[in-house]
């Protein structure tokens, strides 16, 4: 009976023993075969879409410019420069945030603030060389940059819109982003989150300016005029974007380009002030503007 036994345990181990192998194989193959999935598609296809945002252009300002008097010179080369300046701030943050936002998050937090800081620059550009020389017309054409799109596995095209890897990953993460914006206004109890957007103050510059020379009276209440107007535009797209972008959408696309028309304005008034008075100073302080919820 003792033999018996012996001889049963011993068909007992040897089955358990092959069905451990059996399962412990089919382990390996399964989780050889996903180890191997992401190498073959997935991975190698996320790292080319991430790796070349494509680089942003510009139209070149100095070829365009008229004679430079001497006394304009340094200003104008300083603008130059801060153009060149401008346009590597771009680029950078373009690769820094591939797959942010929704599908318009390039040309509305990048190429869009960038046009209006060019705006703002080509303008200073023009008002030096004006100043001793022939104010020159109809720069602010070369201020739009478009995005060159140079993508892994094909050629480069001129473009404003984003390109095809921000495009697909941001509408990714916009969908995600437009999911957990309406699960979170559900909890919060409805539309209130989307209706309560705020509205844009921005300090008042009439009450901050000295006294106006007569010649500059028109020019002055024209800039003036303006600001107020650039504060409208910024209020109704405030308005008309609710739920775009990420947390950062409403200071890199709206509030950031109020600021740099704001100043490139509020430059203007303190010039024609300063052409038959003292120039004021420090007005720029007044250019930033924040969202009153």
């Amino acid at each position: 009976m003792s033999r018996a036994l012996a001889k049963y345990n011993r068909r007992r181990v040897a089955f358990i023993g092959g069905a451990a192998a059996v399962v412990l194989s089919g382990a390996v193959v399964a989780g050889s075969a996903l180890a191997g999935e992401p190498s073959k598609g997935g991975g190698a296809q996320s790292t080319r879409t991430l790796a070349d945002p494509g680089t942003i252009s510009c139209p070149d300002v100095r070829s365009q410019l008229p004679a430079v008097p001497a006394s304009a010179r340094a200003e104008v080369d300083r603008n130059l420069s801060l153009l060149d300046t401008q346009v590597q701030e771009a680029d950078t943050r373009l690769k820094n945030t591939v797959g942010q936002g929704g599908p318009h998050f390039v040309q509305n937090a990048i190429l869009g603030p960038l046009k209006d800081k060019r705006v703002s620059t080509i303008d200073r550009i023009a008002i030096a060389i004006g100043r001793k020389g022939t104010k020159p017309q109809g720069l602010d054409a070369l201020a739009p940059c478009a995005l060159d799109q140079g993508g892994a596995g094909g050629s480069a095209t001129a473009t404003a819109a984003p390109t095809a890897s921000a495009t697909a990953a941001g509408q990714q993460a916009g969908g995600q982003a437009a999911g957990q914006q309406a699960a979170g206004s559900g909890a919060a109890g409805g539309s209130g989150a989307a209706t309560g957007v705020g509205t844009i103050s921005c300090p008042d510059v009439k009450s901050q300016l000295p006294a106006v020379p007569a010649s500059a009276r028109a020019e002055v209440d024209r800039n003036l005029s303006l600001l107020d107007t650039q504060v409208q535009e910024a209020d109704t797209r405030l308005k008309n974007t609710v739920g775009q972008g990420g947390p950062h959408f409403v200071q890199n696309a709206i509030l950031g380009p109020l600021k740099d028309k704001r100043v490139s304005t509020i430059d203007r008034i303190a010039i024609a002030i300063g052409r038959k008075g003292t120039k004021p100073q420090g007005l720029d302080s007044l250019a930033a503007c924040t969202l009153t919820k």
